[in-house]
């Protein structure tokens, strides 16, 4: 097949993303009302409904790594990449049953700010100067997982993508704050949806149907290839729950309910989540692992890419969608990494202006400086994002599989224990947070160089090496495991030096711990705010349906004018929805 980008991508499918980004940049002036003050600015003023603050989870949870690393994983080893995200809706599902009422009942701005109440000054400033660079790298990894894709699509050379879509987003997420943040997640929900569907039934008609999926993928890869000690894939599976757990249910993570207008909304927001688990990873990885029977040899296909798996979906899905649905696909794996990269970049500056800049250096700054200074801290951490997904698309030994797993299991693990406990018991010394921290880092450290797997073979004494999968899955487990033991084992163990504190630090422990245990009411009676935002997302919807169901005029074959009917009438109809429940909210309100 001749793969060059003029051979593909079609004039349809280049006015499709304009218009994508041109109605991104539209959610962000709209919603720039909604914006008076920080609080609005940075969590939504904790008055977002459940379908929004659930569609802003789900979102942030992935981005275009999901079409990239995690696809390559589905190409090379099958089913195993399903555990991920089904792990991820156990999280959720954990977050419904106990965590996201608790983080809604925080009734904080950032999440760092109950980290003070928890743990005191000396926390607070260990997790901003903590978080800010681990946000930063996590964003530049999603950013660098959007550059592989768009290059491999248009055959861009990457730090020219990363910088151009970089920008973008950023445009995006100074304008209109957590507000435009997580109207454009819901939006992003609505677009990444269908398309996926729709590329996952083309992809199955392709190859025969999903009996003929299962028949065709080469049988030694359909459960995890490249194997020489079966016994690691199913510990793999196991610690991947587990992280995936404590990725999803750590105090950090409170920022995903903290928009919410009460705890009610919280927890529905965490099951909406939960749900969206369950159904996505069923289309999103159909497209790969067709791709592993019909494109054996794809890294041929797309040789300027380092890991030519890591461009599996697209490469299906340039096969099989209609004239201009490529377009939409590709404003759909945008919309993946600018959910997760503007969140990370709304969250981030909150952080900086609210635990940094006005707790330390500005206590008495007026809201307007506050919220000024926020736009400013935006900029500046976006391109530092930038920077960081262009030094990451430099790595040559690891692929984005794997860093990502990797950056989990050795940086994000050992700040995530003392978040979780420290909901959970009450009674530890505030040191035990940050000391916690800083000693688990160090474990990491230890880890990665010196319990490598090959200081694992020798000391088990194994006859045969590992293969290059288990030994970059043997880096996680350790990491996940060592990590998780070793950080529990120390804070639970701090209650020993527990002592009962004094002071205004007894009120603001027992304050926070009362909040925890206060639930969040909302008024019975729809607000305005509930119905302006139902009728703003309910015409956007309509609109963006609307512009997709046009594009049943293209050229196509029948089956192609029908995926633009399902993808443009999806949408319509949530977009009726949305307008119909607000008008309903608004007679029930002046009644």
């Amino acid at each position: 097949m001749d793969t060059a980008p003029d051979k593909f991508v079609t004039a349809y499918d280049y006015t499709v993303v304009g218009f994508y980004f041109v109605f991104m940049v539209v959610i962000g002036f709209v919603f720039r009302s909604f914006v008076n003050n920080t609080s609005d600015y940075f969590r939504g003023g904790g008055k977002m409904k459940w379908w929004m603050a659930g569609s802003s989870a789900f979102m942030v949870q992935f981005s275009a790594w999901t079409f990239t690393g995690a696809a390559s994983k589905a190409y090379s080893d099958g089913t195993l990449i399903f555990v991920i995200f089904f792990a991820n809706a156990l999280g959720f599902l954990a977050n419904y049953l106990y965590f996201a009422g608790k983080f809604r009942q925080l009734r904080v701005i950032t999440p760092v700010q109950a980290m003070r109440e928890r743990f005191g000054k000396t926390a607070e400033q260990v997790f901003t100067w903590l978080q800010l660079p681990i946000g930063t790298l996590y964003a530049g990894i999603w950013l660098n997982g959007l550059g592989v894709f768009f290059s491999a699509v248009f055959g861009f050379d990457i730090e020219t993508t990363i910088w151009a879509t970089g920008l973008v987003v950023l445009a995006l997420s100074v304008t209109g704050g957590s507000w435009a943040v997580v109207a454009s997640d819901f939006m992003q929900v609505l677009v990444l949806m269908p398309i996926s569907i729709v590329a996952a039934a083309f992809s199955l008609r392709e190859v025969g149907g999903i009996g003929q999926l299962v028949e065709q993928f080469p049988s030694d890869r359909l459960f995890g290839g490249d194997t020489v000690y079966p016994a690691l894939i199913w510990i793999w599976v196991i610690v991947i729950v587990i992280k995936q757990f404590a990725s999803t249910n750590n105090m950090m993570d409170a920022s995903r309910y903290l928009c919410a207008k009460d705890t009610k909304h919280a927890r529905k927001a965490a099951l909406l989540a939960a749900s969206l688990f369950v159904i996505g990873p069923l289309v999103w990885f159909i497209p790969p692992m067709t791709s592993a029977i019909l494109i054996p040899d794809i890294g041929a296909m797309f040789p300027q890419l380092k890991n030519g798996s890591e461009a599996a979906y697209v490469a299906m899905c340039i096969q099989v969608l209609p004239a201009g649905m490529l377009g939409l696909l590709m404003s759909g794996i945008f919309a993946a990494t600018m959910s997760s990269m503007d969140s990370g970049l709304n969250r981030n500056a909150g952080i900086f202006i609210k635990n940094f800049y006005h707790s330390a250096l500005r206590p008495h700054a007026s809201d307007k400086e506050l919220l000024f200074a926020g736009k400013i801290a935006s900029t500046v951490f976006g391109i530092l994002i930038i920077l960081a997904g262009i030094k990451f698309s430099q790595l040559k030994d690891i692929g984005l599989f794997d860093l990502m797993l990797q950056f989990g299991a050795l940086v994000a693990i050992p700040t995530q224990v003392p978040l979780i406990w420290g909901i959970i018991v009450k009674k530890t010394p505030d040191w035990a947070c940050w000391v916690t921290i800083v000693l688990g880092l160090c474990v990491s450290f230890l880890v990665k160089k010196f319990i490598t797997p090959e200081f694992i073979q020798t000391t088990l004494n194994l006859a045969e090496d590992f293969s290059r999968r288990e030994a970059a899955d043997l880096t996680t487990i350790l990491g996940v495991v060592i990590n998780l033991a070793f950080g529990s084992a120390f804070f639970l163990s701090t209650t020993r030096f527990y002592k009962e504190p004094t002071g205004s630090r007894s009120t603001e422990i027992n304050e926070l711990f009362r909040k925890l245990d206060t639930e969040v009411v909302s008024e019975e009676k729809p607000s305005a705010l509930d119905q302006s935002q139902g009728k703003a997302l309910g015409l956007l919807s309509a609109i963006y349906g609307g512009f997709i169901f046009l594009l049943m005029a293209l050229p196509n074959p029948p089956s192609g004018r029908l995926a633009f009917a399902f993808c443009g009438g999806s949408l319509l109809a949530i977009g009726w929805g949305l307008w119909q429940a607000a008008n309903k909210e608004g007679k029930h309100a002046s009644s």
